[in-house]
């Protein structure tokens, strides 16, 4: 891992492979809570091993208090293994479902604006519109800057999702 030179606290992105049983996430999710760790974003799902699952968790903290939660999840007995990928050579991204209000004159505008995002329109209907966007976060937040003077009705997003370059990564090593 790299020297970490830009402030005392910085957004990290851990990666925690952790077995797929009832109360497994709750346990890691309480760990933050008690070390008073403000979860930026929080993505869990499968994983390729059958039984682990793959959460990837975004907070903000300085090196000792990132260290001191890496070792503490290291402990949890349903925990297989934490990696902090945030200075690694890794794929970050989210996917965002975005609800516009557009009038007839309007569908046009949108609808160039998600292309140029290479966004997707999931759906139509008379006064809206559903637009997927995957990519950074910084992209996400462009768009819906973009989309707010139309009047943006609901967002829904997924959270940061990450994976190391390469052949090796946190599964294999």
């Amino acid at each position: 891992m790299s020297a970490i030179i830009e402030g005392p606290y910085m957004e990290r992105t851990l990666v925690v492979l952790l077995e797929d049983k009832p109360g497994t996430l709750s346990h890691v999710v309480n760990l933050f809570r008690r070390r008073n760790f403000n979860i930026e974003s929080l993505t869990v799902g499968h994983s390729e091993t059958p039984g682990i699952s793959r959460l990837t968790v975004v907070v903000l903290g300085d090196n000792d208090r990132i260290e001191q939660i890496i070792k503490q999840l290291r402990r949890l007995v349903n925990v297989t293994k934490v990696s902090d990928i945030s200075d690694d050579a890794a794929v970050i991204r989210e996917m965002t479902m975005i609800k516009v209000h557009c009038k007839p004159g309007t569908r046009s505008e949108i609808h160039d604006l998600a292309n140029i995002y290479r966004a997707q329109i999931i759906d139509v209907a008379l006064e809206s519109m559903i637009i997927e966007i995957t990519g950074t976060q910084d992209k996400v937040d462009s768009l819906i800057d973009l989309l707010r003077p139309f009047g943006i009705k609901e967002i829904s997003r997924t959270g940061s999702m990450g994976m190391v370059r390469g052949l090796s990564g946190i599964t294999n090593g």
